[in-house]
C-alpha cells in the first residue's frame, strides 16, 4: 500500500484536493478532523517552540489514530492530508510527502472567503497563519519529495498528484 501525505498550511487547498480524490474513489482522509485531531495544551519549553492555535491549546493529529490509519491494509493508496506539530513523527511510514503551497496573497483570500472552515476569518488567525509560512513551510518544503503551487485548476493539481503517485515504486 501506498501512503501519502499532502500537507501545507491553512488556505492551500489540501481539504479541497482531498474532497476530490474521495470523489474519484480513491481512501482520502483528512487529518484535520475531531476523529483524527485533538486540542492539547501546551505548557512550559514546549510552548516557544510550536505556535498554539488558541492560547495555550494547539490542533494536534491523535497519534493513536493516525497510527491506526497508517497500519490498515485495506486499499492501494491511502492520501491523508493535514498540518500538525506532531506528524513529522509519521513521516516515515508515508512513501510520499507532497507541499501544497500558494503564495500569501492567495492563501489570505482562500482563507476569507471560505465557507467549509471558519479558521481563518479573524485577523490573528491570518497573521498566524502568514508567520507558519515563513516559519513552517520551509521546513515542509525540505521534507517533502514534491510541491504542488495550487494555484492552478484543482483537476490539474489532482492530475500532478496522481501521476506522482504513478511513478512511486
Amino acid at each position: 500500500m501506498k501512503r501519502i501525505l499532502l500537507t501545507g498550511m491553512s488556505g492551500t487547498g489540501k481539504s479541497t484536493v482531498i474532497r476530490e480524490l474521495a470523489a474519484r474513489g480513491y481512501k482520502a482522509v483528512d487529518a484535520d478532523s475531531d476523529e483524527f485531531s485533538q486540542w492539547v495544551e501546551i505548557e512550559g519549553e514546549a510552548s516557544a517552540e510550536v505556535t498554539p492555535v488558541d492560547g495555550n491549546r494547539d490542533w494536534v493529529w491523535r497519534e493513536d489514530c493516525i497510527q491506526d490509519l497508517l497500519s490498515t491494509e485495506d486499499t492501494d493508496v491511502l492520501f491523508v492530508s493535514g498540518y500538525a506539530e506532531n506528524m513529522p513523527t509519521f513521516f516515515p511510514q508515508f512513501d510520499l510527502i507532497v507541499l501544497l503551497s500558494a503564495p500569501a496573497s492567495v492563501i489570505v483570500e482562500r482563507l476569507r472567503t471560505r465557507t467549509t472552515n471558519q479558521y481563518g476569518k479573524r485577523s490573528e488567525e491570518v497573521a498566524r497563519v502568514l508567520s507558519l509560512v515563513e516559519s513552517i513551510e520551509p521546513r515542509l518544503r525540505c521534507a517533502a519529495g514534491y510541491e504542488i503551487d495550487t494555484r492552478i485548476p484543482l483537476s490539474e493539481v489532482v492530475a500532478t498528484l496522481l501521476q506522482l503517485v504513478q511513478s512511486q515504486p
